[in-house]
């Protein structure tokens, strides 16, 4: 028999009791779609059990404390798909969030979405609007999901915003230096980013989070995303403890 959610959490606790745990968590979710195919089932169907996955990792986060957890939904890139599985993914992003969102909050967890989400469905990006609404009064972990986002473009819309208010004579460009700038991303109060974890085993970034990474622990594994359970999220906060954080000293 498998064990319950509750006698999962408590073990993940207590594995993790006196670790140095990282304030600021991003995910990127991959290997949806590979782990659909190795099984001889359609693509989408992987985006299905990593809804799973999803639930399982903001749960076991919030529950270790974890300050704020960053996960890529839905790339800028990802519009680039097959118009049937870019529906299945959108659908699917506010059918859980509509599901879910009463459990978000008894979890007392913040929502923020970021991304251009003027670009959304109407109907997803009013439900992204309106869960970050309904759970800002919460104080405990923030969830801050990005869909339709892009890390060049969080970039470049911030450049945009710097450079409008420079042309109003609000801003002496001059005066801009790398902490002014953060301002002007998508979530500037969040903490830096410390640890980047992306299972399914590519070794690349995907455009995600790029101004923030700069100095984040990053740790692929080579399990894909739908397979990423609590056991997974202990080893990889184990191995960032292992890490030495010098941030460019010697």
């Amino acid at each position: 028999m498998s064990e319950q959610p509750d006698q999962v959490l408590e073990e993940l606790r207590r594995r993790t009791a006196g670790l140095n745990l990282p304030r600021h968590v991003a995910i990127i979710m991959d290997g949806n779609g590979r782990w659909a195919q190795e099984r001889g089932l359609p693509r989408t169907e992987g985006h299905f059990e990593g809804r799973k996955a999803t639930k399982r990792v903001v749960r076991a986060c919030g529950a270790l404390g974890i300050e704020a957890l960053s996960l890529y939904a839905f790339s800028s890139e990802n519009w680039r798909r097959s118009a049937h599985e870019v529906e299945v993914i959108l659908d699917l992003i506010e059918l859980a969030l509509r599901e879910e969102i009463h459990e978000l909050d008894e979890a007392n967890i913040r929502f923020r979405a970021s991304g251009r989400l003027g670009e959304l469905p109407e109907s997803l990006a009013l439900l992204l609007k309106r869960a970050e609404a309904d759970l800002s009064e919460n104080t405990g972990m923030v969830l801050n999901l990005c869909v339709n986002y892009g890390g060049r473009a969080e970039i470049v819309d911030a450049a945009r915003a710097v450079a409008e208010r420079a042309r109003e004579g609000e801003l002496d460009p001059r005066e801009l230096d790398e902490e002014a700038f953060a301002e002007y991303l998508y979530q500037p109060d969040l903490p830096d980013l410390d640890l980047l974890v992306r299972p399914g085993g590519e070794m690349r970034i995907s455009n995600f989070l790029l101004w923030q990474v700069a100095y984040a622990e990053i740790i692929i594994l080579p399990v894909f995303w739908p397979d990423f359970r609590e056991e997974h999220l202990g080893e990889v906060l184990f191995e960032y403890n292992q890490r030495q954080r010098r941030f460019g000293r010697a």
